[in-house]
């Protein structure tokens, strides 16, 4: 170790050559990191010199692009991921890990930032998809089973409103006919038995109430106006008059169109409708009111749960056994420079033995505790990949 040996004076002047102490390979890990920031504005440092996410758009589609830097980067290629999962020529088959040919043959002297335009550029040249089994979320291990993703449309608890009889049929009816029966004795129609499904076979239920008795328009039957036994206008008419209109259907229609009684039935009918419309009206307002402060507090919830599903996404990523191994892996090669360091200070007497002693052990432990844990972790992801999907 470099601990052991006074410095040479060749390593002594090149140490001292390097701004702030970095060695090579530290400067060039910097460069790319600064080539990535300068290409892409947007980038996001989850943590310093370690991971970096990018989120772009494409086709109404976000996606958050990953780049994990490992310990001994730039000797190592990055690791570079998608959220959510998509397919894509680029992707592997579970639609997580970029297998783009430029991060696969990455070198310490290649560059960040054009790597990651390249591939941005691809995915706008041929826009990715979201990977079918993806949910509204990804999970640390596994999909939770029974959770179904999010619709793709709307609500499916909110029926359609119904679609109109379009195909409605109109029974035709001679107007001859109408006038011959509307001369005879008017006499109410008996209501048609209804249909109970399964029950149809039992008798009708037996009204409590005089149903001969006339019901008023208030009620729940109309009373039809009085018709004359003759009309007065036809009297007015000649003989070839009556006999076209009793060949041709149109004169006779317009001529049935002008009978008071029929006016009054349209009358009837208009105020009829309107009277329905004006008591149905504050109801089905009330009701449509209360529709849409549910669906608006229906959308809040939902905003809220998709905020906190990417917060605990985030949250388990960032405590994932990869992530935690790479931290590990960071902090115990940080111990190990302090240490150097201090052995440093006391071979060029900068330093007493007793305040290097304890010093130098206290970090020199820190070093060892987190490589050991490390190394169990390694082995733990190792033996779990075995048998189950990878941490």
């Amino acid at each position: 170790m470099s601990w052991l040996f006074p410095l040479t004076k060749s390593a002594s002047s090149s140490a001292a050559g390097s701004p702030g102490g970095l060695t090579s390979l530290q400067q060039q890990k910097q460069r790319l990191i600064e080539s990535l920031r300068n290409s892409h504005s947007s980038i996001a440092e989850i943590q310093k010199d370690v991971e970096y996410r990018l989120p772009f758009t494409v086709n109404n589609l976000t996606i958050n692009i990953n780049i994990l830097l490992p310990p001994q980067f730039p000797q190592e290629k990055p690791v570079i991921s998608v959220y959510p999962p998509i397919r894509h020529h680029l992707m592997d088959k579970q639609g997580v890990y970029v297998t783009s040919p430029l991060v696969n043959n990455f070198t310490m002297h290649s560059d960040l930032g054009k790597i990651i335009q390249s591939l941005l550029d691809e995915f706008w040249k041929n826009p990715p998809v979201l990977a079918p089994s993806s949910t509204a979320f990804p999970y640390l291990y596994s999909n939770p089973g029974g959770m179904p993703p999010y619709a793709s449309q709307g609500f499916p608890f909110l029926p359609p409103y119904p679609p109109q009889e379009a195909n409605r049929t109109i029974t035709s009816l001679s107007v001859a006919d109408t006038i011959s029966s509307s001369t005879t004795s008017y006499t109410p129609a008996k209501p048609a038995a209804p249909s109970f499904g399964i029950l149809s076979n039992l008798p009708l239920p037996v009204p409590t109430t005089d149903t001969s008795a006339p019901i008023s328009q208030d009620g729940f039957g109309y009373k039809m106006p009085d018709i004359p036994d003759t009309f007065p206008e036809l009297s007015e008419l000649s003989v070839s008059q009556l006999t076209d209109m009793n060949e041709q259907e149109e004169i006779l229609l317009e001529q049935f169109l002008t009978l008071p009684q029929l006016k009054q039935i349209i009358t009837d009918k208009d105020d009829l409708v309107k009277s329905i419309e004006d008591l149905a009206k504050p109801s089905l307002e009330a009701k449509r009111q209360t529709v849409l402060d549910k669906y608006e507090l229906l959308t809040q919830l939902k905003s809220a749960f998709e905020k906190k599903m990417q917060r605990q996404h985030e949250l388990s990523e960032s405590c994932s056994a990869s992530a935690l191994q790479a931290r590990l892996k960071v902090a115990a090669h940080e111990a190990e420079e302090e240490s150097d360091n201090i052995a440093e200070d006391f071979l060029e007497g900068k330093t007493e033995i007793d305040d290097f002693l304890s010093s130098f052990m206290e970090k020199r432990t820190i070093c060892h505790c987190r490589r050991a844990k490390e190394e169990k972790l390694q082995q733990a992801i190792a033996m779990h990949s075995q048998f189950h999907a990878p941490l």
